[in-house]
Protein backbone atom coordinates (compact mmCIF):
# COMPACT_ATOMS: atom_id res chain seq x y z
CA UNK A 1 0.00 0.00 0.00
CA UNK A 2 1.40 3.39 -1.00
CA UNK A 3 1.85 6.30 1.39
CA UNK A 4 -1.12 8.16 -0.07
CA UNK A 5 -3.31 5.08 0.27
CA UNK A 6 -2.27 4.65 3.90
CA UNK A 7 -3.08 8.31 4.63
CA UNK A 8 -6.44 7.95 2.89
CA UNK A 9 -7.30 4.83 4.88
CA UNK A 10 -6.25 6.52 8.13
CA UNK A 11 -8.37 9.57 7.31
CA UNK A 12 -11.41 7.39 6.65
CA UNK A 13 -10.91 5.53 9.94
CA UNK A 14 -10.39 8.62 12.09
CA UNK A 15 -13.35 10.23 10.42
CA UNK A 16 -15.56 7.69 12.20
CA UNK A 17 -13.72 7.30 15.49
CA UNK A 18 -12.97 10.45 17.54
CA UNK A 19 -9.26 10.88 18.30
CA UNK A 20 -9.60 13.06 21.43
CA UNK A 21 -7.33 12.39 24.39
CA UNK A 22 -8.59 12.60 27.95
CA UNK A 23 -6.88 16.00 28.24
CA UNK A 24 -8.77 17.26 25.17
CA UNK A 25 -12.04 16.36 26.87
CA UNK A 26 -10.94 17.93 30.16
CA UNK A 27 -9.92 21.18 28.48
CA UNK A 28 -13.10 21.46 26.42
CA UNK A 29 -15.26 20.68 29.44
CA UNK A 30 -13.60 23.42 31.47
CA UNK A 31 -14.60 26.02 28.89
CA UNK A 32 -18.35 25.35 29.02
CA UNK A 33 -20.86 25.62 31.89
CA UNK A 34 -22.55 22.36 30.88
CA UNK A 35 -21.17 19.47 28.82
CA UNK A 36 -23.16 17.90 25.99
CA UNK A 37 -22.22 14.56 24.42
CA UNK A 38 -23.18 13.53 20.89
CA UNK A 39 -23.72 9.84 20.10
CA UNK A 40 -24.13 8.81 16.44
CA UNK A 41 -26.40 5.78 16.04
CA UNK A 42 -26.44 4.02 12.69
CA UNK A 43 -27.06 0.50 11.45
CA UNK A 44 -25.49 -2.27 9.38
CA UNK A 45 -27.96 -3.05 6.63
CA UNK A 46 -28.34 -3.24 2.88
CA UNK A 47 -28.42 -0.01 0.89
CA UNK A 48 -28.71 -1.34 -2.62
CA UNK A 49 -25.77 -2.32 -4.80
CA UNK A 50 -23.98 1.06 -4.72
CA UNK A 51 -23.97 2.19 -1.07
CA UNK A 52 -22.21 0.29 1.75
CA UNK A 53 -23.92 -1.63 4.53
CA UNK A 54 -22.58 0.98 6.96
CA UNK A 55 -24.34 3.87 5.19
CA UNK A 56 -26.57 4.86 8.12
CA UNK A 57 -23.57 4.90 10.45
CA UNK A 58 -21.57 6.95 7.96
CA UNK A 59 -24.44 9.44 7.65
CA UNK A 60 -24.90 9.72 11.42
CA UNK A 61 -21.15 10.25 11.86
CA UNK A 62 -21.05 12.88 9.12
CA UNK A 63 -23.83 14.81 10.86
CA UNK A 64 -22.17 14.42 14.27
CA UNK A 65 -18.79 15.59 12.94
CA UNK A 66 -20.43 18.66 11.43
CA UNK A 67 -22.00 19.38 14.82
CA UNK A 68 -18.70 18.88 16.65
CA UNK A 69 -16.99 21.38 14.36
CA UNK A 70 -19.58 24.02 15.18
CA UNK A 71 -20.30 23.42 18.89
CA UNK A 72 -18.21 22.47 21.97
CA UNK A 73 -19.64 18.96 22.32
CA UNK A 74 -18.12 15.66 23.42
CA UNK A 75 -18.20 13.53 20.26
CA UNK A 76 -18.56 9.80 20.90
CA UNK A 77 -17.82 6.84 18.61
CA UNK A 78 -20.88 5.45 16.84
CA UNK A 79 -23.24 2.62 17.64
CA UNK A 80 -22.82 0.71 14.38
CA UNK A 81 -25.38 -2.11 14.67
CA UNK A 82 -28.98 -1.37 15.60
CA UNK A 83 -32.54 -2.32 14.63
CA UNK A 84 -32.61 -3.34 10.94
CA UNK A 85 -35.06 -6.23 11.08
CA UNK A 86 -37.06 -4.94 8.11
CA UNK A 87 -33.95 -5.54 5.93
CA UNK A 88 -33.38 -9.14 7.03
CA UNK A 89 -34.11 -10.51 3.55
CA UNK A 90 -30.81 -9.10 2.21
CA UNK A 91 -27.37 -10.62 2.85
CA UNK A 92 -25.06 -8.66 5.13
CA UNK A 93 -27.75 -7.07 7.28
CA UNK A 94 -27.15 -7.49 11.03
CA UNK A 95 -29.50 -6.41 13.83
CA UNK A 96 -29.76 -6.24 17.59
CA UNK A 97 -33.04 -6.13 19.51
CA UNK A 98 -34.70 -2.87 20.48
CA UNK A 99 -34.28 -3.92 24.12
CA UNK A 100 -30.53 -4.20 23.62
CA UNK A 101 -30.26 -0.84 21.87
CA UNK A 102 -32.35 0.75 24.62
CA UNK A 103 -30.02 -0.71 27.27
CA UNK A 104 -26.86 0.34 25.42
CA UNK A 105 -27.98 3.96 25.16
CA UNK A 106 -29.14 4.06 28.79
CA UNK A 107 -25.80 2.61 29.94
CA UNK A 108 -23.84 5.15 27.89
CA UNK A 109 -25.91 8.01 29.30
CA UNK A 110 -25.38 6.77 32.86
CA UNK A 111 -21.63 6.46 32.31
CA UNK A 112 -21.49 10.00 30.93
CA UNK A 113 -23.35 11.39 33.94
CA UNK A 114 -20.87 9.72 36.28
CA UNK A 115 -18.07 11.55 34.51
CA UNK A 116 -19.85 14.91 34.68
CA UNK A 117 -21.49 15.00 31.23
CA UNK A 118 -25.15 15.54 32.01
CA UNK A 119 -26.66 15.94 28.52
CA UNK A 120 -26.70 13.48 25.61
CA UNK A 121 -27.89 13.95 22.03
CA UNK A 122 -28.60 10.87 19.93
CA UNK A 123 -27.84 11.54 16.26
CA UNK A 124 -29.90 8.90 14.50
CA UNK A 125 -29.02 7.77 11.00
CA UNK A 126 -31.56 4.95 10.66
CA UNK A 127 -35.34 5.36 10.56
CA UNK A 128 -35.91 1.88 11.98
CA UNK A 129 -34.36 2.78 15.34
CA UNK A 130 -37.79 3.66 16.71
CA UNK A 131 -36.79 2.80 20.28
CA UNK A 132 -34.49 5.82 20.48
CA UNK A 133 -37.56 8.03 20.80
CA UNK A 134 -38.71 5.96 23.78
CA UNK A 135 -35.29 6.24 25.43
CA UNK A 136 -35.39 10.03 25.15
CA UNK A 137 -38.98 10.22 26.44
CA UNK A 138 -38.25 8.03 29.44
CA UNK A 139 -34.99 9.79 30.26
CA UNK A 140 -36.56 13.24 30.03
CA UNK A 141 -39.46 12.18 32.24
CA UNK A 142 -36.91 11.02 34.82
CA UNK A 143 -35.30 14.45 34.86
CA UNK A 144 -32.32 13.54 32.68
CA UNK A 145 -31.29 15.70 29.74
CA UNK A 146 -31.42 13.88 26.42
CA UNK A 147 -32.51 14.70 22.86
CA UNK A 148 -32.99 12.93 19.53
CA UNK A 149 -31.65 14.61 16.40
CA UNK A 150 -32.52 15.34 13.60
CA UNK A 151 -36.29 15.75 13.86
CA UNK A 152 -38.41 15.57 10.68
CA UNK A 153 -38.62 19.37 10.75
CA UNK A 154 -34.81 19.58 10.70
CA UNK A 155 -34.70 17.29 7.67
CA UNK A 156 -37.38 19.32 5.92
CA UNK A 157 -35.39 22.52 6.43
CA UNK A 158 -32.27 20.76 5.15
CA UNK A 159 -34.06 19.49 2.04
CA UNK A 160 -35.27 22.97 1.22
CA UNK A 161 -31.87 24.57 1.71
CA UNK A 162 -29.95 21.94 -0.23
CA UNK A 163 -32.29 21.74 -3.19
CA UNK A 164 -33.12 18.07 -2.67
CA UNK A 165 -36.05 17.33 -4.96
CA UNK A 166 -37.40 14.13 -3.41
CA UNK A 167 -39.77 14.28 -0.42
CA UNK A 168 -39.00 12.50 2.86
CA UNK A 169 -41.84 10.06 2.09
CA UNK A 170 -40.44 9.08 -1.29
CA UNK A 171 -36.76 9.25 -0.35
CA UNK A 172 -37.05 6.40 2.11
CA UNK A 173 -33.88 4.32 1.62
CA UNK A 174 -30.63 4.70 -0.33
CA UNK A 175 -32.16 7.62 -2.20
CA UNK A 176 -31.23 11.20 -2.99
CA UNK A 177 -30.45 12.21 0.61
CA UNK A 178 -28.16 9.36 1.63
CA UNK A 179 -26.44 9.23 -1.76
CA UNK A 180 -25.79 12.99 -1.62
CA UNK A 181 -24.31 12.88 1.89
CA UNK A 182 -21.99 10.02 0.97
CA UNK A 183 -20.99 11.65 -2.33
CA UNK A 184 -19.86 14.61 -0.20
CA UNK A 185 -18.45 12.89 2.89
CA UNK A 186 -17.22 9.55 1.48
CA UNK A 187 -17.24 9.64 -2.34
CA UNK A 188 -14.78 6.75 -2.44
CA UNK A 189 -17.48 4.48 -0.98
CA UNK A 190 -20.20 5.21 -3.54
CA UNK A 191 -20.16 2.64 -6.34
CA UNK A 192 -21.50 3.07 -9.87
CA UNK A 193 -25.16 2.24 -10.37
CA UNK A 194 -26.93 4.89 -8.32
CA UNK A 195 -27.47 6.86 -11.51
CA UNK A 196 -30.04 4.29 -12.72
CA UNK A 197 -31.39 2.81 -9.48
CA UNK A 198 -34.46 5.03 -8.88
CA UNK A 199 -37.49 3.22 -7.48
CA UNK A 200 -40.60 4.72 -5.87
CA UNK A 201 -42.96 2.98 -3.44
CA UNK A 202 -44.79 5.63 -1.42
CA UNK A 203 -47.51 3.33 -0.02
CA UNK A 204 -45.66 1.20 2.54
CA UNK A 205 -48.39 0.77 5.13
CA UNK A 206 -47.47 -2.87 5.87
CA UNK A 207 -43.72 -2.30 6.11
CA UNK A 208 -43.44 -3.35 9.75
CA UNK A 209 -45.31 -6.58 9.06
CA UNK A 210 -43.88 -7.54 5.68
CA UNK A 211 -40.46 -5.88 5.67
CA UNK A 212 -38.72 -4.00 2.87
CA UNK A 213 -38.66 -6.95 0.50
CA UNK A 214 -42.42 -6.61 0.02
CA UNK A 215 -41.88 -3.20 -1.59
CA UNK A 216 -38.55 -3.35 -3.42
CA UNK A 217 -36.41 -6.00 -5.08
CA UNK A 218 -33.26 -3.88 -5.20
CA UNK A 219 -33.47 -2.63 -1.63
CA UNK A 220 -33.78 0.93 -2.90
CA UNK A 221 -36.76 3.23 -2.34
CA UNK A 222 -36.04 6.72 -3.57
CA UNK A 223 -34.29 8.64 -6.35
CA UNK A 224 -30.53 8.29 -5.87
CA UNK A 225 -29.93 9.50 -9.45
CA UNK A 226 -30.65 13.04 -8.21
CA UNK A 227 -27.93 12.88 -5.58
CA UNK A 228 -24.89 15.19 -5.65
CA UNK A 229 -21.96 16.10 -3.43
CA UNK A 230 -23.08 19.74 -3.32
CA UNK A 231 -26.51 18.72 -2.00
CA UNK A 232 -24.80 16.54 0.61
CA UNK A 233 -22.65 19.46 1.76
CA UNK A 234 -25.66 21.74 2.13
CA UNK A 235 -27.70 19.06 3.91
CA UNK A 236 -25.00 18.73 6.57
CA UNK A 237 -24.56 22.50 6.92
CA UNK A 238 -28.30 22.98 7.42
CA UNK A 239 -28.49 20.23 10.03
CA UNK A 240 -25.56 21.76 11.93
CA UNK A 241 -27.42 25.07 12.00
CA UNK A 242 -30.59 23.35 13.24
CA UNK A 243 -28.63 21.73 16.06
CA UNK A 244 -28.14 25.14 17.67
CA UNK A 245 -31.63 25.07 19.15
CA UNK A 246 -30.95 21.68 20.75
CA UNK A 247 -27.65 22.84 22.19
CA UNK A 248 -29.27 25.94 23.67
CA UNK A 249 -32.15 23.93 25.11
CA UNK A 250 -29.91 21.37 26.81
CA UNK A 251 -27.39 23.85 28.18
CA UNK A 252 -30.01 26.37 29.32
CA UNK A 253 -31.82 23.55 31.10
CA UNK A 254 -28.64 22.92 33.05
CA UNK A 255 -28.28 26.60 33.91
CA UNK A 256 -31.90 26.75 35.05
CA UNK A 257 -31.48 23.63 37.17
CA UNK A 258 -28.34 25.04 38.75
CA UNK A 259 -30.10 28.34 39.49
CA UNK A 260 -33.08 26.55 41.02
CA UNK A 261 -30.75 24.41 43.11
CA UNK A 262 -28.78 27.44 44.29
CA UNK A 263 -32.01 29.29 45.09
CA UNK A 264 -33.28 26.30 47.04
CA UNK A 265 -30.07 26.14 49.05
CA UNK A 266 -30.21 29.86 49.74
CA UNK A 267 -33.86 29.64 50.77
CA UNK A 268 -33.16 26.66 53.00
CA UNK A 269 -30.22 28.45 54.60
CA UNK A 270 -32.34 31.55 55.19
CA UNK A 271 -35.13 29.45 56.66
CA UNK A 272 -32.66 27.69 58.94
CA UNK A 273 -31.29 31.04 60.08
CA UNK A 274 -34.77 32.35 60.84
CA UNK A 275 -35.58 29.19 62.76
CA UNK A 276 -32.38 29.43 64.76
CA UNK A 277 -33.11 33.11 65.50
CA UNK A 278 -36.65 32.30 66.66
CA UNK A 279 -35.37 29.45 68.84
CA UNK A 280 -32.78 31.75 70.39
CA UNK A 281 -35.38 34.42 71.11
CA UNK A 282 -37.68 31.83 72.68
CA UNK A 283 -34.84 30.55 74.83
CA UNK A 284 -34.01 34.07 75.98
CA UNK A 285 -37.66 34.74 76.84
CA UNK A 286 -37.85 31.50 78.80
CA UNK A 287 -34.68 32.35 80.64
CA UNK A 288 -36.01 35.81 81.53
CA UNK A 289 -39.26 34.31 82.79
CA UNK A 290 -37.41 31.79 84.91
CA UNK A 291 -35.23 34.52 86.37
CA UNK A 292 -38.27 36.66 87.21
CA UNK A 293 -39.96 33.73 88.94
CA UNK A 294 -36.91 32.99 91.02
CA UNK A 295 -36.73 36.67 92.03
CA UNK A 296 -40.39 36.65 93.17
CA UNK A 297 -39.94 33.48 95.22
CA UNK A 298 -36.83 34.90 96.85
CA UNK A 299 -38.72 37.99 97.99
Amino acid sequence: MSGSEIRSAASATYGLVPTDTTEDVRTRGARVPSQVAVLPVGSFEQHGAYLPLATDTLVACAIAREIAEAYPVHLLPPVTIACSHEHAAWPGTVSISSVTLHAVVRDIAASLRRSGVEALVLVNGHGGNYVLGNVVQESSAAGERMALFPAPEDWEAALQRSGVETSLLTDMHAGEIETSILLHAHPELVRPGYESADFVADDRRHLLTLGMSAYTDSGVIGRPSLGSAEKGKELLASLADSFGAYFTLLTSAATTAATVSATSVTSATSADSETEKADAEAADAEADGTAAGDSTRSS
